[in-house]
């Protein structure tokens, strides 16, 4: 089983492209992969075979167009900043099952080529109001994983309990700011208005989050 391989999860957003430049540092070879969900921000996936090219990394797009559904995300009709229709207590960003679809499928993917370590961005300090981003969801994947495979997975979630404050510090840290700031589309709705923190109008969770973030980590002096 080689321990020199990655998979991440990369959707060009700040949060994946900081966890990109994160494993570039711990393994010799990383191969990306992007998901084509339907996303209205689909302008994301652009964003990041752009910066998997700045990083020298292979990036893979897979199409699971119809798998997902019922989330602002996939449905112009619906309001990012209201309620979700199955459950008030979460964000209508919210798609179902959708960490838990690219985790598995990166987990498929990944064993055809000896690889068991998977990067993603999932962060439950941040949290948006996503169940699937918390690190005991990640815990449950990993063993579904390694007991559906047989293998030993590890899924390494880099940003899992930092802030959005600090998460720009370690994109400082790593030397990728730029890259952050000038190609990365966290945007729930594709904006590519740019800002001093990148891409985006804060009137969506995402973008509001972002810009937060580096207005906190600015005052700190991290940047």
């Amino acid at each position: 089983m080689s321990k020199t391989s990655a998979t991440i999860l990369f959707s060009g957003g700040q949060d994946s492209t900081t966890c990109l430049f994160w494993a570039k540092q711990r393994f010799e070879k990383i191969t990306a992969i992007g998901f084509h969900y339907g996303q209205r921000h689909k302008i994301e996936l652009e964003q990041a075979a752009h910066i998997a090219s700045i990083a020298g990394v292979d990036f893979v797009i897979l199409d699971i167009v119809g798998l997902l559904g019922g989330s602002s995300l996939i449905d112009y009709e619906k309001d990012h900043n209201q309620a979700h229709e199955k459950n008030a207590a979460l964000p209508n960003s919210f798609t179902a099952g959708r960490n838990a679809l690219f985790l598995t499928i990166a987990g498929s993917y990944s064993f055809g080529k000896d690889i068991f370590d998977i990067v993603t961005g999932t962060c439950q300090t941040d949290f948006s109001g996503y169940p699937d981003c918390r690190r005991r969801f990640v815990d449950a994947q990993q063993l579904a994983l390694t007991l559906a495979m047989d293998a030993d997975f590890h899924i390494h979630t880099p940003l899992m309990y930092l802030t959005k404050a600090e998460t720009w510090k370690m994109a400082k840290d790593l030397g990728c700011l730029d890259i952050v700031i000038d190609y990365s589309m966290t945007d729930y709705n594709g904006s590519k208005v740019k800002n001093e923190w990148g891409f985006g109008i804060e009137d969506n969770p995402a973008t509001k989050l972002r810009a937060a973030g580096f207005r906190e980590a600015k005052e700190k002096g991290w940047l």
